[in-house]
C-alpha cells in the first residue's frame, strides 16, 4: 500500500508504505504492522504469540521470545529483509527479571552481527513476558 512521500536533502523522494501482513493481522489494531520508508522497515512491536492464535504459548520467557523472534523474522522476509539486516531492536520485557533468559534465547537469532538494543522492563497486553520492535534494511 502506497500512501506518502516525503522529499529528502538530496532531492529524492522517500515513499512511505503502511503495510499489514494477512497472516499477522489484528483485526482491530490502530497502529500499522509496518512502515516502509525508503530501504528502511519499522515494525510495531511484536509478542510471542502464534499467528492466528488467541492466547500466548505456556513455557514462559523463552518460549515466548523464541516465538517473538520467530515473528519478527517471518514479517521481516515477507517484506522483504532479513534477521541479517536488523540494525535495532527494542525489547520490553514484561519482568525485567527474565533479561538473562531472555538475552540467551535472543543470541541464537543473531549469532553474528548483533544489532544496537534497548531492553525495558514494562507492563504488557495479555499479560506477555516480551514484545521486541525491530528497524531493519530492505534489500
Amino acid at each position: 500500500m502506497f500512501f506518502g512521500c516525503n522529499q529528502n536533502s538530496n532531492g529524492k523522494s522517500s515513499h512511505v508504505k503502511y503495510l499489514q501482513s494477512e497472516a499477522h493481522a489484528q483485526s482491530d489494531a490502530p497502529y500499522s504492522q509496518a512502515v516502509q520508508v525508503g530501504d528502511m522497515i519499522y515494525l510495531s512491536g511484536v509478542i510471542g504469540r502464534k499467528p492466528g492464535e488467541p492466547d500466548l504459548p505456556p513455557g514462559g520467557i523463552t518460549v515466548e521470545t523464541r516465538q517473538a523472534l520467530t515473528n519478527v523474522k517471518t514479517l521481516l522476509e515477507t517484506y522483504g529483509s532479513s534477521m541479517d539486516k536488523v540494525v535495532k531492536c527494542m525489547c520490553m520485557l514484561g519482568d525485567i527479571g527474565d533479561y538473562d533468559e531472555m538475552n540467551a534465547e535472543y543470541k541464537k537469532f543473531f549469532p553474528n552481527n548483533r544489532p544496537a538494543r534497548s531492553t525495558f522492563g514494562v507492563a504488557l497486553p495479555l499479560n506477555a513476558k516480551i514484545e521486541i520492535e525491530c528497524m531493519a534494511k530492505i534489500d
